[in-house]
């Protein structure tokens, strides 16, 4: 992956870790089977609907997050899947279409993401590591991706934290 990063000639990357008290057959099922990523995909405060989740690498998962009625479309791009090891896709806002679209909230937001998540599992517990580099994105995009680099741990820890909750019922 370190190749990829250089192609996009970024600088800007963020990453977040978090330890679950899980083992790992149970924290990869929730990020690849399509009923168990519903119950914690997503910011707090939504109901996340996955409409379509085709795991290989060139499929898509199709998402919709609702906010009390405001949808907001994502999908994931998987470019690589080694079972209970990593994913890495390529992560975008989009319309119930499955179109590439902005932020609704931020337009400048970058358009693609990078998005490298590995596991590893030691006594039980399972640690997982996402990793954001903006991709294709223009000099403004990533700009706002920087500045915005607190909302993203923000996001991602609140998102975490739904998942640890999941993984505590199952």
């Amino acid at each position: 992956m370190n190749d990829i990063r250089t192609k996009l000639g970024t600088g800007v990357e963020f990453t977040i870790r978090r330890t679950f008290d899980a083992p790992l057959d149970r924290v990869w099922q929730a990020w690849t089977d399509s009923e168990r990523m519903a119950k914690w995909w997503g910011p707090k405060g939504c109901k996340t609907e996955i409409v379509k989740l085709d795991l290989r690498p060139g499929g898509i998962c199709h998402y919709c997050l609702d906010f009390e009625g405001q949808e907001m479309w994502g999908k994931l791009l998987y470019r690589q899947i080694v079972p209970k090891k990593r994913l890495v896709f390529i992560t975008a806002f989009s319309d119930p279409h499955e179109g590439l679209t902005t932020h609704p909230l931020s337009p400048n937001w970058p358009r693609q993401m990078l998005t490298t998540v590995t596991f590893s599992e030691k006594d039980g517990k399972t640690a997982v590591k996402v990793h954001w580099v903006p991709y294709e994105a223009t000099d403004t995009e990533r700009a706002v991706f920087e500045a915005g680099l607190e909302a993203c741990n923000a996001g991602w820890t609140g998102t975490f934290e739904q998942l640890e909750d999941y993984l505590a019922k199952v």
